[in-house]
């Protein structure tokens, strides 16, 4: 089973009461194409998303289980929408439920000003070279969170956690390149001295 990663954006989003008394929140949730380096480089494809399954993606706070849901695709509380851009999400909370009353005002006086989002990765490629991991395929996407405390306070997209399963394989990978490398440079030493 692919592991769970999470990604958290620093982009502003906004907290607006529409004119028949709606409680929203809007904002990128993914950013395409926007490299982050976080022990390496990683970004997003612009198709990543294109065959993930978001059939029931909830809005959460800060990616925690335990708190009340936010909206959800499901019901259409939470709208998810794709563009060159990336994933733009519009939720509308409900005003007769304390917690969500409580995160947009914090999010509306600027106290919660991030996002995240959960999800696993079917499809990526590795560039030894530049120690860039380009994700192109994302399988399912869980959640999309506002979160108080971003991982990285300075970037747009960062590693938050669950990632060791690339980690591990980026070891493995970097090994297998650099003695790819050192064969070949091995080789091409020889057919010099050979002549």
């Amino acid at each position: 089973m692919k592991e769970k990663e999470i990604r958290k954006i620093d982009l502003q989003f906004r907290a607006e009461t529409t004119e028949d008394e709606k409680m929203e929140i809007k904002g990128y949730a993914v950013v395409f194409n926007s490299p982050e380096t976080y022990g390496y480089t990683e970004l997003i494809e612009e198709h990543a998303l294109d065959e993930a399954d978001m059939s029931d993606v909830v809005l959460r706070y800060n990616h925690n289980d335990s708190f009340m849901v936010l909206a959800r695709t499901r019901n259409n509380s939470l709208k998810l929408e794709k563009d060159e851009k990336g994933l733009f999400m519009d939720a509308t909370l409900q005003d007769d439920i304390t917690e969500h009353k409580n995160i947009f005002n914090a999010v509306k006086s600027g106290l919660i000003d991030k996002q995240s989002f959960a999800f696993t990765v079917e499809e990526d490629e590795y560039d030894y070279e530049t120690d860039t991991r380009t994700i192109t395929k994302i399988g399912k996407l869980f959640d999309v969170s506002v979160v108080d405390q971003p991982f990285y306070n300075a970037t747009d997209v960062s590693v938050a956690s669950k990632n060791d399963d690339f980690l591990e394989r980026r070891k493995e990978l970097r090994k297998q390149h650099e003695e790819k490398k050192a064969l070949e440079e091995a080789k091409q030493r020889l057919i010099k001295k050979l002549g």
